[in-house]
């Protein structure tokens, strides 16, 4: 290994930044959880449980935008993920 002092900054600066873009994808993966299971829970067509939804789906598209601002998701990947949430909330909706 190299003994530049470049070189032992950028890697350090990689071992932060992979730790702080790690815990922003596991919180993602964890929102993005909780709202499916809520959904496949969610049995009826009550104002309270679209509120609850439409809450964990904010709450998903918070981090997932955050996280696009940040550069640790690329927008076409956070589009895509918020697309998978609306999809999802529609096709149970409409199931319903």
């Amino acid at each position: 290994m190299n003994k530049n002092k470049s070189v032992l900054k950028r890697i350090k600066t990689n071992d932060r930044n992979r730790l702080y873009n790690k815990a922003y994808k596991s919180a993602i993966k964890t929102l993005i959880k909780r709202f499916v299971i809520a959904l496949k829970d969610a049995d009826s067509k009550s104002e309270t449980t679209i509120i609850l939804l439409n809450n964990l789906m904010s709450l998903a598209y918070k981090k997932i935008d955050k996280a696009v601002k940040r550069k640790v998701l690329h927008s076409n990947n956070g589009a895509r993920k918020k697309a998978m949430l609306a999809r999802l909330l529609k096709n149970k909706i409409i199931e319903k």
